[in-house]
């Protein structure tokens, strides 16, 4: 695999990553309009499980963002290390 395509590959990566960062933001929000309809019936053991869920939640997203912050660096250096150039991926995509 020349550097070109592993770099590809590496946006792809990052790309999902970004992926689950919106995917854990989303089980987030939706963790919160539960707790919101249960305030209206106040159903028993709910609301001690909605917590545990959006604490374990929210340690994945903070995970999830520093794994995206790390490996952003990770790509960007393997970029300019290669000196990959946003003119060489743009004849490439036009190809």
């Amino acid at each position: 695999m020349d550097n070109i395509e592993k770099y590809k590959g590496m946006e792809k990566i990052l790309r999902e990553i970004e992926d689950l960062k919106n995917s854990e933001t989303a089980v987030i929000k939706k963790i919160g309009q539960v707790e919101t309809e249960n305030m209206n019936i106040n159903a028993d053991g709910l609301e001690a499980s909605l917590n545990e869920i959006y604490d374990g939640a929210y340690k994945n997203l903070e995970n999830i963002e520093a794994l995206h912050l790390s490996f952003t660096e990770k790509v960007s250096d393997f970029k300019e290390k290669n000196k990959i150039t946003d003119d060489m991926l743009l004849e490439i995509r036009e190809a």
